[in-house]
């Protein structure tokens, strides 16, 4: 079975079509599919131990595939429970996930994949942070382990695809290609994480809940009537490998403390920090600067310098950005041919800005300029470009260029350390 011939159940029915002339599309309704209307395919549903994973997957067992749950083993030394542990990678989320997969009556395995995940997911994060960069784990985990280490098995295995608790709907076109499209529920969309996947992962994708019209309340009032345990269970929070919530404590242990320097636009020294890793652009809370702006206003994270483990901060109106490159683009299908408008996402929880982008001749950069200013872009961050409803793709924010540059400090000049 190809990857083009591989039929989306991701929100119901038949596979949904695009309307003529290849408008982007966002499926109105939330049927689903059975057994009559679809193939009945072989499913790997990850399984978190939360309620959108398990209702995911009941979902697919329920229009008739042949499911089977898989809780991915992500740490080495998990916590027993989730008290004061707000991530998803305890040993009690494997046992929920467990739960949950018997009251659906499909087979259930956990898979030991810490030792990727470490690879590729914790130590890249910590090497961007000390690279002075913002990274988002999230994405990096669905590029490199959900939907790669986790696909490559359960394609090796004879499954035909991937099913998780993602907000986020695939749309297949009349010539068998696949659109990944924001979910129905703008509120609840998850697509911006997923704009690293290729073509060749959402041809193996399964999004059950991406056209839902429905609150979270109902989606755990779904649960709650399937007999799933996971139904009140908490959401969970900021980033899953760290169990506490202290980002910048967890930073702190693996790179240790590095007293520097935080100044303002002229090089005046405002204060001292501990490492340059513990800030990100755009960031006003915890300068701890001694006095205030001479206008009184507030000030923000301007620039990181891990060269010479400086923090630069300054006015609102100097993170204004008119354009960025990014690198390592990802494309959800075939890849722009030439400059188009699009609009873009600049962080997960963040609104859309209209852009032009241009992939560089060689195709490793891409080059995106804003029609307005936005502010608090990092490097590090994934820029995502959509045609409507529709994902074009994503990259990896490199350097930013700002409306009104952050004067070089005399004794920076020809480091290289301005990143803005």
């Amino acid at each position: 079975m190809t990857d083009a011939s591989i039929p989306q159940p991701s929100a119901g029915g038949a596979p949904t079509q695009p309307p003529a002339g290849g408008a982007p599309h966002r499926p109105a309704t939330s049927a689903r599919p059975s057994s009559g209307d679809a193939p009945r395919l072989r499913v790997l549903a990850a399984m978190s131990g939360g309620v959108d994973s398990a209702v995911a997957a009941a979902r697919a067992a329920e229009a008739g595939h042949d499911v089977t749950g898989v809780h991915l083993a992500l740490s080495a030394n998990p916590k027993s429970f989730r008290t004061g542990a707000r991530g998803c990678c305890t040993i009690e989320d494997s046992r929920d996930a467990r739960r949950a997969a018997d009251v659906i009556g499909i087979p259930f395995y956990v898979w030991d994949l810490a030792e990727r995940f470490r690879e590729d997911v914790v130590e890249d994060f910590v090497a961007e942070y000390e690279a002075g960069r913002t990274p988002n784990p999230c994405l990096r985990c669905n590029e490199k382990i959900k939907f790669a280490a986790l696909l490559d098995k359960a394609l090796a295995l004879g499954f035909d695809a991937v099913c998780t608790g993602h907000y986020a709907t695939i749309v297949t076109r009349d010539d068998g290609t696949r659109e990944l499209h924001r979910a129905s529920d703008a509120a609840k969309d998850q697509s911006y994480v997923l704009g690293v996947l290729d073509a060749r992962q959402l041809a193996h994708a399964m999004f059950p809940l991406g056209d839902t019209l429905t609150s979270k309340d109902e989606i755990r009032e779904e649960a709650q009537r399937r007999g799933l345990a996971v139904a009140k269970k908490p959401d969970s929070h900021d980033i899953c490998f760290i169990a506490d919530g202290d980002t910048q404590g967890f930073l702190a242990d693996r790179l240790g403390t590095s007293e520097g320097d935080i100044v303002d636009e002229d090089g005046e020294k405002l204060g001292t920090h501990e490492g340059a890793y513990g800030f990100t652009i755009g960031q006003r809370k915890g300068l701890r600067i001694g006095h205030p702006a001479s206008d009184g206003k507030p000030r923000y994270v301007l620039d990181i310098s891990p060269v010479d483990n400086t923090v630069t901060v300054g006015p609102a109106a100097s993170l204004d950005v008119t354009g960025l490159t990014a690198v390592r683009p990802r494309w959800c299908g075939t890849p722009p041919d030439g400059p188009g408008i699009y609009t873009a996402q600049l962080r997960a929880h963040g609104g859309e800005c209209e852009v032009s982008a241009e992939p560089a001749a060689d195709g490793a950069e891409l080059r995106v300029r804003f029609t307005e200013p936005v502010r608090g872009v990092a490097p590090g961050q994934a820029v995502v470009l959509y045609d409507g409803t529709r994902v074009v793709g994503s990259a990896t924010i490199a350097t930013t260029e700002r409306a009104r540059p952050a004067a070089p400090r005399p004794e920076a000049l020809g480091k290289g350390v301005s990143r803005g």
